[in-house]
């Protein structure tokens, strides 16, 4: 029965793909397949009008590349334009320069696009950044935001391969929480919009706040605790989600809505350990994403095409006070409050511009679940790795495994669970958090992190 039900899935399949009357740009020019009849489907980036032919760059969003093609004066509508989508039906050709062509035997104009009409980029245009931000429901369209998006596709693929040859299990940990991870208060607050559903579950005898749930629930701003619970039950988890951060701050810095790579290691209870499993997905990621998406990092940043130096080379480690004594002597004075952003730019600057990991913290710098340090009780063990452009990369900590230190620092009562994992069967643990569009600015050289995914949110901005 099973047998006879694959054979059907498998002719399903067969007649799904075949179905597909269109190829995908990045695979007609990965084959180049010469004087085979091909369809294509894709948008006009560029047009040119010559005496007997027109010439048209088009771009699927496969890939960073287009596919040139050239149509007989004859097959030419007014519909043809830059920026209209279409189907084209032809034979693929060298170019006299030996460019990759498709000569067009069809072309149907699927969608037209009157750029007079308010359409907001022009041909052979590089609009900047700033510019494009106005426009979120159509800068996918530009090659600037196409070519990032590919590459966090590429990324976010990398780190599951990455994670998936170590046997880490991958965990959805949940949006809704009753719990603020870090303390800081700075989270979105989650109730019913309908007001019937909220009076109703009152008359039960809550507030407001509680009134659906039971507790005061909130958008997450991190999974690590829900990663804590599941490790000490499966061994070496990671997530990858949204969180979401209620800062008062529309710098090119921060966002409301981001998303974390977060993993946790189990039997962990060494640093190093720690900072060696870091430091080996950034350059694993690193790697794999240059061989995939080589075309998309040129568009992005022609100048800097070239490997990082730091790939080949072993990331610096100092610890807190190491740091904070080399930016006493430049005169970049540490307060109370800790390194800023500024002085973890000059401390990577200080390093060669190879990525930092700074390491033994102060306890009151930290959050209440990083483990002291065995000889020196008044630091932690805990790590933030520094890199250019975005200074903190990834933070992380070995985690407290003393159920009475951890209950003596517990900020709330609601954590009762978070202790109680210290009780029965308890492994010592340590994990970190890496932000992504963080990562993909290091990667793209992207100065502003609002570029760095499809729909941005940050205050007084949540469009679409």
């Amino acid at each position: 029965m099973w047998t006879k039900n694959l054979l059907k899935f498998r002719d399903y399949f067969r007649i799904s793909h075949i179905r597909k009357n269109y190829s995908a740009i990045a695979a007609v020019l990965e084959k180049a397949n010469v004087g085979e009849s091909t369809e294509i489907k894709g948008w006009v980036k560029n047009l040119r009008v010559q005496k007997e032919l027109i010439f048209a760059d088009v771009s699927d969003g496969s890939s960073a590349k287009r596919l040139q093609i050239v149509i007989p004066k004859n097959l030419k509508t007014e519909a043809l334009s830059y920026g209209s989508s279409v189907h084209v039906v032809g034979k693929l050709s060298r170019s006299p320069r030996g460019q990759l062509e498709l000569t067009a035997d069809s072309v149907k104009v699927l969608g037209e696009c009157v750029v007079t009409d308010g359409y907001p980029f022009n041909p052979r245009t590089t609009h900047p950044p700033e510019y494009i931000r106005h426009y979120l429901h159509l800068r996918a369209r530009t090659n600037y935001i196409s070519s990032i998006l590919r590459v966090r596709h590429s990324v976010t693929r990398h780190i599951h391969d990455f994670y998936a040859a170590k046997n880490y299990i991958h965990i959805h940990t949940p949006m809704l929480t009753s719990n603020d991870c870090e303390g800081a208060g700075e989270v979105f607050k989650v109730q019913p919009d309908c007001e019937a559903t909220v009076k109703a579950m009152m008359q039960e005898g809550r507030d407001r706040d509680t009134a659906y749930f039971g507790t005061k629930t909130f958008l997450t701003v991190s999974g690590q605790l829900h990663l804590e619970a599941i490790c000490r039950g499966m061994g070496n988890v990671y997530t990858l989600g949204p969180t979401f951060r209620a800062e008062n701050s529309r710098s090119r810095l921060h966002l409301s809505e981001f998303y974390m790579l977060e993993g946790e290691l189990a039997f962990c209870d060494n640093i190093k350990d720690l900072q060696s499993h870091i430091e080996e997905l950034l350059k694993y990621v690193f790697v794999q994403t240059r061989n995939t998406n080589e075309a998309d990092l040129f568009t992005l940043d022609k100048e800097n095409i070239k490997a990082p130096s730091w790939l080949d080379k072993k990331f610096v480690t100092l610890s807190y006070e190491e740091a904070r004594s080399f930016l006493d002597k430049k005169g970049m004075n540490v307060t109370d409050e800790g390194i800023n952003k500024e002085q973890e730019l000059a401390l990577v600057e200080y390093c060669d511009g190879v990525p930092v990991f700074v390491v033994q913290w102060p306890k009151q710098l930290k959050s209440f679940y990083m483990k002291e340090c065995e000889d020196e009780p008044n630091k932690v063990d805990a790590l933030d790795l520094l890199t250019s452009i975005t200074g903190e990369l990834v933070g992380g900590s070995l985690r407290e495994d003393s159920y009475e230190k951890l209950k003596a620092k517990l900020p709330s009562d609601s954590l009762d669970w978070y202790l109680e994992l210290r009780k029965f069967g308890n492994i010592p643990t340590g994990g970190y958090g890496l932000g992504l569009e963080r990562l993909l600015q290091v990667m793209c050289g992207i100065s502003n992190i609002k570029d760095t995914l499809p729909f941005p949110r940050w205050p007084h901005n949540c469009s679409l």
